[in-house]
């Protein structure tokens, strides 16, 4: 729950651009002197114009798990009245207690992948990066996803990329890989692709409209991060609590298993006004523009 770190801090502009930012304005109801949470700030897309929104008498803060997205949103959303801290979202309550307070009124959770993550190339986030395989979102807490290949047996990284991935192939991918280990360990994201690529037929990598490791980073990256873990603890406690009463809480998602529990949570109706019987999701200008908007789902609901 530390605030940004003063040796992470980068210069760079930006690469990612928040998305569906129109509907998130929305359905946050903002006003001047709201108390709102961004539990996943990024690099403040969508934090810079909600504090323009709440005014001086707002209070805007903003949680991330990686330090170098703490230091990207702390060049767009600054202020007396903005906390930074490194922390997941899971952890609000012990954030809001070191900072006097009990409740807010909004929270907001974009639960996709930054395009600044992917280009980073020291953690492998993408397809083409020639660092480690790490795939971790805060480096100072669990082991990277080459170590977990390393030492993973074929029948429980089969199941991680069921579960995480939903892969057709994960039977063939964990085969590979295990076999592939004893000499040529996977270190770096190309390993990675080239072990996935040998595992899945040319037919269908042909006919394939994602790049066939698609589903096997997402699954590991999941694991390393315990990422529904996570959601699932903030989903049942954490954000609920948190909440007051008439609070709103916004969860934008990038693939279903994430979809899942939000929509699971948000039927239950003793805790939940559900906004969005169906997800919201981008209008075509925007999908055009921003790819990465696309499959992104956006929930909303209100505390009872």
């Amino acid at each position: 729950m530390s605030p940004v770190p003063p040796e992470s801090g980068v210069s760079r502009s930006p690469q990612h651009q928040p998305v569906l930012l129109r509907e998130v304005l929305e359905y946050r109801d903002l006003q001047p002197g709201l108390t709102i949470v961004d539990g996943t700030v990024g690099a403040g897309g969508h934090s810079r114009p909600i504090l323009q929104q709440i005014g001086p008498k707002g209070r805007l803060i903003g949680l991330d798990r990686d330090s170098m997205m703490l230091s990207i949103a702390a060049q767009a959303v600054s202020g007396p009245n903005c906390d930074l801290r490194q922390a997941s979202y899971v952890d609000l309550p012990d954030v809001l207690r070191g900072l006097d307070m009990t409740a807010v009124d909004r929270i907001l959770l974009d639960l996709g992948l930054s395009s600044d993550q992917l280009a980073d190339e020291a953690r492998g986030f993408s397809f083409s990066a020639n660092g480690p395989l790490d795939l971790r979102f805060d480096t100072r807490t669990g082991r990277p996803a080459w170590k977990l290949i390393e030492t993973i047996s074929e029948e429980e990284l089969k199941e991680v990329l069921d579960r995480y991935g939903e892969e057709r192939f994960s039977g063939r991918i964990a085969r590979a890989i295990v076999s592939r280990r004893q000499n040529f360990p996977i270190r770096t994201a190309g390993d990675l692709v080239e072990a996935v690529s040998a595992a899945i037929p040319a037919a269908t990598q042909r006919s394939a409209t994602k790049h066939p490791a698609t589903r096997a980073f997402q699954a590991l990256r999941i694991a390393v991060n315990s990422e529904l873990e996570h959601l699932e603890q903030a989903l049942s406690d954490t954000l609920y609590r948190t909440l007051k009463p008439g609070g709103r809480l916004v969860a934008i998602t990038f693939h279903s298993l994430e979809d899942r529990l939000v929509k699971t949570a948000f039927r239950d109706k003793s805790r939940w006004k559900n906004l969005t019987p169906k997800p919201v999701t981008a209008r075509a200008v925007e999908r055009k523009m921003n790819p990465r908007s696309r499959t992104a789902k956006l929930r909303a609901a209100v505390r009872k």
